[in-house]
């Protein structure tokens, strides 16, 4: 008998554009959230909740919304969703604070996140 898989919570988002700081600028006035600068990035100081980017990547897609699903074991993940139907599309990858992240494709379409804890 196989142990049950616990749900994966909601960790991280981002908000892509061209211009990170123009978009900080809106979200600012819109949203009341304050930002850090992080390179060609925005760091959400404020929100409550998950942690979230305002994100410039340099090449396409230029204008997106993702989610990050937290999760344990990455490349298990990364087995489950090919398993279930989906595709990955980056990563896993390393990021400066120790944790990795991916991306995925859903059986509709969809693109989300995968990213590691911290420690």
């Amino acid at each position: 008998m196989s142990t049950p898989l616990a749900p994966a919570p909601i960790v991280h988002f981002e908000i892509g554009s061209t211009d990170s700081a123009q978009l900080a600028a809106f979200y600012g006035a819109v949203l009341g959230w304050t930002f850090l600068p992080a390179g060609a990035a925005q760091a959400v100081t404020s929100a409550t909740g998950p942690t979230g980017m305002l994100n410039s990547l340099g090449h396409p897609p230029d204008t997106y919304v993702m989610l990050y699903a937290q999760v344990d074991d990455i490349d298990a993940a990364l087995a489950r969703v090919v398993s279930a139907g989906g595709s990955k599309l980056v990563g896993p990858a390393p990021l400066p604070d120790g944790r990795k992240f991916a991306w995925v494709r859903d059986t509709a379409g969809n693109v989300l996140g995968l990213l590691t804890p911290l420690g």
